[in-house]
């Protein structure tokens, strides 16, 4: 059961994995309607994405000084017009424009939220706090984005964005009545907050966010043809195989909440990237193997999740100065990874090799996140667990 004063949180985290990963099952009815081409359309996914690696430092410094409540009703309303304009966008750079926009508040408002999180928590259970957070994100990918794009192909794609608009109106007045008021940060401004990337094992951190999670989005770009194409499933049963991916995910957030107040969150980091990597080397060795592959789906959604909870532990931890800016920039450390990883998976494609070879790709850069935690680790640059102090709750 969710704490009711996190339930906000979650469903904000819904109404955000609604409204990003909705795009790619709307797509083709987006580029109808605004008589565009699917690759054009395309690049209205890439246009949330650099608005959430835009977003989540600009305004997080921004507002970092603010009561963290009022911060993610500010967010809230952000996403909430943006995607009720992008509802109404009557061409392809309107729409390109407010989608950019709607992406701004993404990352800020998990960065904010994990701070709030982790204050609201019970001593102890603060990576289970986050996992209750990153549940709704997951759930949308099990729920939400099935019905959105549901509603999209028989309805119309833009009674989509109408839909996401209003979880966002409905988290904002659940964020108003069930999160506790807190001060926002003393003294805290632009220059206190960028003094945090002076410390080399944020860097660190971030390396491993952005690397290490590449290999997810290697895996999960080319999923589709390489279950179509080489382990021979009809393209009708790609949705249900996705659905499994979002089961996994929804079991992975609440285990690596878990496993991150059990074990320090750098340690939990190199347990589930070894894990990764063996997993996406699996998918590549038994791609032939359907019961394999269904198998492997749920596993590798669950595990790439579970990194969720111990990773914006990590950052926060060591970003103390301005622990929002810092947790925020978990969010732009992943959509770095959506993208390096597709970029690197495609090569080998484009270079004549199978529908196989992004798997290969996506162990690699598990590997790569593998040796920098472990790097991180040897040199003794993890600190001290993340304990919220008494004055923080």
């Amino acid at each position: 059961m969710i704490k009711k004063s996190l339930a906000p949180l979650a469903l904000g985290g819904f109404g955000i994995g609604l409204t990003e990963f909705v795009m790619m099952g709307i797509l083709p009815d987006i580029a109808t309607g605004l008589q565009i081409s699917i690759p054009q359309a395309g690049y209205l996914i890439s246009a949330y994405a650099v608005g959430v690696v835009v977003g989540a430092p600009t305004l997080v410094t921004m507002l970092g000084h603010r009561p963290p409540r009022s911060v993610l009703i500010w967010f809230m309303l952000m996403f909430m017009v943006f995607n009720a304009l992008s509802a109404c966008a009557p061409n392809f750079h309107t729409m390109l424009l407010f989608r950019f926009l709607a992406g701004l508040p993404h990352g800020a408002f998990f960065g904010v939220g994990a701070v709030v999180a982790t204050r609201l928590a019970d001593k102890g259970k603060e990576a289970a706090a986050l996992a209750s957070m990153f549940s709704g994100l997951t759930l949308a990918n099990v729920f939400g984005v099935p019905v959105g794009t549901w509603l999209g192909h028989n309805m119309s794609w833009r009674i989509v964005f109408l839909v996401v608009a209003a979880i966002g109106l409905a988290t904002m007045i659940m964020l108003h009545k069930l999160v506790p008021y807190f001060e926002g940060k003393k003294g805290a401004g632009l220059v206190q907050d960028l003094k945090i990337f002076r410390n080399p094992k944020l860097w660190l951190a971030l390396g491993i966010t952005s690397i290490g999670t590449g290999g997810l989005f290697a895996w999960l770009s080319y999923i589709a043809p390489l279950l179509t194409e080489v382990t021979h499933f009809h393209p009708d049963a790609i949705p249900l195989v996705m659905t499994v991916v979002g089961v996994g995910m929804t079991v992975g957030v609440n285990i690596g909440g878990r496993l991150a107040d059990r074990v320090a969150p750098l340690r939990a980091i190199l347990l589930l990237l070894i894990s990764m990597a063996a997993l996406l080397g699996l998918n590549a060795v038994l791609a032939w193997s359907q019961p394999a592959m269904v198998v492997l789906a749920f596993l590798v959604g669950a595990n790439a999740l579970a990194m969720g909870p111990p990773i914006q532990m990590l950052l926060i931890e060591h970003s103390r100065e301005a622990e929002m800016l810092g947790s925020s920039l978990g969010q732009s450390g992943f959509n770095i990874g959506n993208a390096t990883g597709a970029f690197l998976g495609g090569i080998p494609l484009t270079l004549g090799y199978s529908f196989v070879s992004p798997q290969w790709v996506a162990a690699s850069l598990a590997l790569c996140g593998v040796a920098l935690a472990a790097w991180m680790l040897m040199h003794g640059r993890q600190g001290t667990t993340l304990v919220p102090s008494a004055q923080n709750r």
